[in-house]
């Protein structure tokens, strides 16, 4: 693997259907992970500000945003949208189809 672009490496690994479909899974995961860390950021707030502004601890937010959402409720995410000036918006969509020619 060495010599290789993490962008590479999942180009080629998406070659394989089992994980491509478990990538196509965490979509929705990694779209909220993205929007807390570019939000924080915008807002010029630490992990620490932003975890003492929610009500918990640095490493809590650290985990979160290091992909940790098993036990992540809406509850949280709401503190979170409402600490960075945001607001939270859930909702479903039609799962994209993939065709494979």
């Amino acid at each position: 693997m060495r010599g290789r672009t993490l962008k590479q490496h999942v180009k080629e690994k998406m070659k394989d259907p089992k994980f491509r479909k478990a990538w196509q899974e965490l979509d929705a995961e990694f779209s909220i992970l993205e929007g807390v860390i570019k939000a924080r950021r915008k807002a010029g707030l630490t992990q620490e500000e932003l975890a003492r502004r929610i009500g918990t601890k640095q490493p809590a937010l650290s985990r979160l945003e290091k992909g940790g959402f098993e036990k992540v409720n809406i509850e949280t995410l709401r503190k979170i949208a409402n600490a960075l000036n945001h607001e939270l918006v859930v909702k479903f969509e039609p799962k994209k189809t993939h065709l494979t020619l």
